[in-house]
């Protein structure tokens, strides 16, 4: 069976030694799959909710039962999703300025977060009205040698201003483990044990379906995260989303519009049916990412690559990192992937400065949607150890036929 999937005889005996995890993958996909769908059916969702408003959206049904399901589906009280958020960065922003005042302070418990909120906490850049110029102060409880939380050091950073507690879930484009669902509610249980009216928000992106559980359910507050990324199953053109518990979430919504208007307005656009269903595909799109990355996992690992995760590690969000040690072995690895995309084959990745980012990105993205992470992509900082950190995949089969193409032009390299 494996030939007639390949011809590759080391990617032949990794496919047949993957089947087991892969039939496990499916086993989670239909546990999700029948939470989405059960979130459609009692909130009786119709062809009529798929009407498009325009101006203020007023009475707008179908963005009003679009968030009661989505709300459901991820194990909150609410939810706000909406095309006029940007990015996930976005959407996490709104839910920081929503329940932060002057005088509060925000605890990362999961060492530095991702680069694009470096300039939204006043980390980077002044007088752009970051939560710094507002008068929000920022700490942050390192990650421990190893990568992993320092579970010990939580309860001690807490503090009389101590506000939210913000955990990032995925790895981002640090060199650590993503944190499993049980481990966020592990972080929640420490912070609320010592004073249970700090909020802990929790950065979805990537995560969300990559397990049977979502933040909201072991006790996360808000949750924010990209509808270009796992929740949209690959067709939702824009948006972002916020959920959690009501209250949280309505000053959210007065952060994305403004206080009186908070969750009554904004026109869908006729986006609401892509959006229903992007969430009905998003467990099977993410499950064939998964697929995808323990597939470069394992081949990577068996060239000698150190990777994260590993083979044998959980699977608790859609990014498969691949230590490549080399700027140029990184570059290349792009360039290929982008020629093997279905849209912009024919453009060449270089390294250059994008908006939000520190160092230098080189990206390979030849997506329907634009910076689309989900469909297919790869792309990595210029900067040491020269990690290449891979998402998503509409089917795990074009990461298959892309490393077929990939192992010959990088076997000159391989460590083994």
């Amino acid at each position: 069976m494996n030939a007639l999937l390949t011809e590759h005889p080391l990617l032949q005996a990794i496919v047949a030694e993957l089947q087991p995890q892969f039939q496990q993958i499916d086993a989670q996909v239909k546990i999700n799959l029948a939470r989405v769908i059960q979130a459609m059916a009692d909130w009786r969702v119709g062809v009529h909710h798929f009407q498009a408003t325009t101006g203020y959206g007023h009475g707008d049904q179908g963005r009003e039962v679009l968030e009661q399901v989505f709300a459901q589906v991820m194990g909150a009280e609410a939810a706000l999703v909406r095309p006029q958020f940007f990015s996930g960065t976005h959407a996490i922003a709104c839910a920081l300025y929503g329940v932060l005042r002057p005088g509060d302070e925000l605890l990362a418990v999961t060492g530095a977060p991702y680069d694009t909120l470096e300039p939204v906490l006043g980390l980077r850049g002044t007088g752009a009205g970051s939560l710094r110029d507002f008068g929000v102060t920022y700490r942050q409880v390192d990650l421990t040698p190893t990568g992993d939380v320092d579970w010990g050091a939580i309860p001690q950073a807490l503090s009389q201003q101590t506000r939210v507690v913000f955990i990032q879930r995925s790895c981002g484009y640090s060199w650590r483990r993503s944190l499993t669902v049980p481990e966020i509610g592990k972080i929640v249980h420490l912070v609320k044990a010592v004073n249970p009216h700090v909020i802990c928000v929790v950065d979805n992106c990537y995560g969300e379906f990559a397990e049977t559980q979502e933040p909201p359910m072991v006790g996360a507050d808000v949750i924010a995260g990209s509808l270009i990324k796992n929740p949209g199953g690959t067709i939702a053109p824009c948006g972002g989303y916020v959920a959690g518990k009501q209250e949280y979430v309505h000053l959210a919504a007065n952060r994305l519009s403004a206080p009186g208007i908070g969750l009554e307005a904004g026109a869908s656009l006729g986006l609401n049916r892509w959006f229903f269903q992007g969430l009905f595909l998003a467990p099977q799109m993410v499950g064939e990412a998964l697929k995808g990355g323990l597939l470069l996992a394992a081949t990577f690992s068996r060239l000698g690559y150190p990777v994260q995760p590993a083979p044998d590690q959980p699977r608790t969000d859609t990014i498969q990192a691949i230590q490549l040690g080399d700027p140029d072995i990184l570059i290349r690895f792009c360039r290929i992937l982008q020629r093997l995309s279905p849209v912009g084959s024919y453009l060449d990745p270089v390294p250059a400065v994008t908006p939000g980012y520190e160092s230098q990105l080189v990206m390979a993205g030849g997506t329907f949607i634009d910076g689309s992470t989900s469909e297919f992509s790869a792309d990595g900082p210029l900067r040491p150890p020269y990690v290449v950190f891979c998402q998503g995949g509409t089917t795990w089969l074009h990461w298959l036929w892309a490393l077929e193409h990939l192992l010959p032009e990088l076997a000159p390299n391989s460590r083994t």
